[in-house]
């Protein structure tokens, strides 16, 4: 078989990773006049496929032409975004609520401990 196929899937797959970058997995930062700054998140998904035949012109020649092709599908889905407010990080996630406990833990998780730190420095103010 000809060198045609693999130098076409390495044509693609270099192709590929000039698209698929960290900055299509965590977007630029967008920041808002009060500060905030928000990334988004996305989910990459990709395929590959290629293939090819060596086709003979005729049974008395050796002489066999390539045919073949290579392709790529990607999904890009955006699922979270990151909201950084000083010394604040939040995971604001778009589509469906957490469907388990856990996940619902983790969600609340950074609201408890801001109310735990809220506290705790509420206690220290007032001296107990």
């Amino acid at each position: 078989m000809s060198q045609t196929l693999p130098n076409m899937l390495e044509t693609t797959l270099k192709k590929l990773k000039e698209l698929m970058d960290v900055n299509t997995v965590v977007g630029d930062p967008i920041t808002t006049p009060e500060g905030v700054t928000i990334l988004p998140v996305c989910k990459v998904s990709y395929g590959v496929g290629g293939g090819g035949s060596d086709i003979p012109k005729s049974a008395s020649s050796g002489n066999y032409p390539f045919g073949g092709g290579a392709g790529v599908g990607a999904k890009i889905t955006p699922i979270a975004f990151l909201i950084i407010k000083g010394d604040s990080v939040r995971l604001l996630p778009i589509g469906a609520p957490p469907s388990t406990t856990a996940d619902r833990v983790v969600e609340q998780l950074p609201d408890l401990v801001d109310k735990l730190q809220a506290m705790v420095a509420g206690f220290r103010k007032n001296g107990q």
